[in-house]
């Protein structure tokens, strides 16, 4: 007997806390809000119909959004005040959520095959959604863990709420399949919340092989506006303790007293954040960047849409990612995917995506002096840099977002029963 391994028509796709139309760089938008939507595209392309649903923070936001494509449905459901809100205050509006996707499905008489859910947040939902639907699969990634980030945290205000980490817990239990991005996720999920090794798939996230595509190094800067002799490191990301901005600040500083020949036209890039109005830990990176004369070394540009990122790639000579934890590192994949080489400190995601020494190079998470030494040898090694890139670029084929989506519907096939085609 044939079997259709594709039974899956439709998918209601859970992001609570944070939309994939967002723009990134900003608080809680980055990675996942990446993942969601293109992972959803391609799943479109699949004909497979998608409805992620997302919380309402602007009464002038339609309640559909149709911005991701035919075949793809952003649903803003209203739940508590219209109005971004931290992820640990949205819990107590998630019943609220859940009734409204369920009045969704019903109003417009739709039945969900599969629920995918993203974070913590939405994981708690898709239970909810269960009792409400009957038996249906749920697949959960949690994208970030509150244990890893109470291992890094450097003060009491730092660590996660207990509300997140009772949450996590009940997601690994409420989840058929729970996606880990990493072997060091899986290790963590069995370790931290005695989830059974048999429940966990290890699938890494993608990238849009062609929206992450080389291009001339001269032409991106001549559009940036950036000199041509001038060498740029970048990075890229949300502005917050985890990401180790500051360990970057230290080690250009290092270099600047130490070996300024290295520095010489070169230029620090920080996009993320908003310099204007800073929050508090931008305002501690400014502030920073002022007790080490760093002002004319280090640009902080605020936070850039995603389709403006590619150009920043193309310009720099190096994308550092100086953060202490991360699940993935969906910069590090775009990075090399571009022909960037990526310098990142050898922790969670990045220690497995980044290869030290072929795409890029490690250093120990926040140590500047010996990411001041990686940063010296790209920069005065023209040869070394442009080996790494074409080797960083060849590694990130294996990422592209149509293999991804293979082996998750291979993953969805496992848990829905197949449909036999006579």
């Amino acid at each position: 007997m044939i079997y259709d391994l594709f039974p899956i028509q439709r998918i209601a796709m859970l992001s609570v806390h944070t939309s994939p139309l967002a723009s990134l760089g900003q608080k809680k938008t980055g990675g996942m809000n990446v993942y969601v939507r293109d992972f959803t595209r391609e799943l479109a392309r699949r004909g497979i119909q998608v409805d992620i649903f997302t919380r309402a923070v602007d009464a002038d936001e339609p309640t559909i959004q149709y911005d991701l494509g035919c075949g793809c449905r952003v649903v803003n459901v209203p739940a508590g005040p219209l109005a971004p809100l931290p992820p640990d205050n949205i819990v107590n509006y998630l019943d609220e959520f859940a009734a409204g996707v369920a009045n969704f499905a019903q109003m417009y008489g739709v039945h969900y095959d599969l629920i995918h859910s993203h974070y913590w947040l939405s994981g708690l939902v898709a239970g909810k959604l269960r009792q409400a639907w009957g038996p249906i699969p749920v697949v959960h990634m949690y994208h970030t863990l509150g244990h890893m980030k109470n291992q890094i945290a450097q003060s009491d205000s730092e660590l996660v709420a207990s509300v997140r980490l009772i949450g996590e817990t009940q997601v690994a239990h409420i989840a058929d399949r729970l996606i880990a991005a990493t072997p060091s996720e899986e290790d963590q999920l069995i370790d931290w919340y005695g989830v059974n090794p048999a429940k966990i798939s290890v699938l890494s996230p993608g990238v849009d092989l062609a929206r992450f595509e080389p291009r001339p190094q001269c032409r991106a800067k001549k559009e940036l506006g950036i000199p041509l002799n001038q060498h740029v490191v970048l990075f890229v990301g949300r502005i917050e303790p985890l990401k180790g901005v500051d360990t970057l600040l230290r080690a250009v500083a290092i270099l600047q007293q130490e070996q300024p020949d290295a520095l010489k036209n070169a230029r620090v890039v920080i996009v993320g954040g908003d310099p204007q109005a800073p929050d508090a830990e931008m305002a501690r990176l400014l502030q920073l960047q002022r007790e080490l004369n760093l002002t004319g070394v280090v640009e902080f540009l605020g936070a850039r849409d995603q389709s403006q990122l590619p150009g920043y790639y193309a310009a720099a000579d190096t994308v550092v990612m100086p953060s202490l934890y991360e699940s993935f590192g969906m910069v590090a994949l775009e990075a090399m995917a571009m022909g960037t080489p990526v310098v990142a400190s050898r922790v969670g995601g990045l220690a497995h995506l980044v290869k030290d020494g072929a795409t890029g190079f490690h250093f120990t998470p926040r140590d500047a002096r010996e990411l001041a030494g990686r940063l010296r040898l790209l920069l005065t090694n023209e040869p070394l840099r442009q080996q790494l890139a074409a080797q960083a670029r060849e590694y990130a084929r294996r990422y592209e977002w149509a293999n991804i989506v293979d082996r998750m519907l291979a993953e969805y096939a496992i848990l829905t029963e197949p449909v036999p085609v006579m």
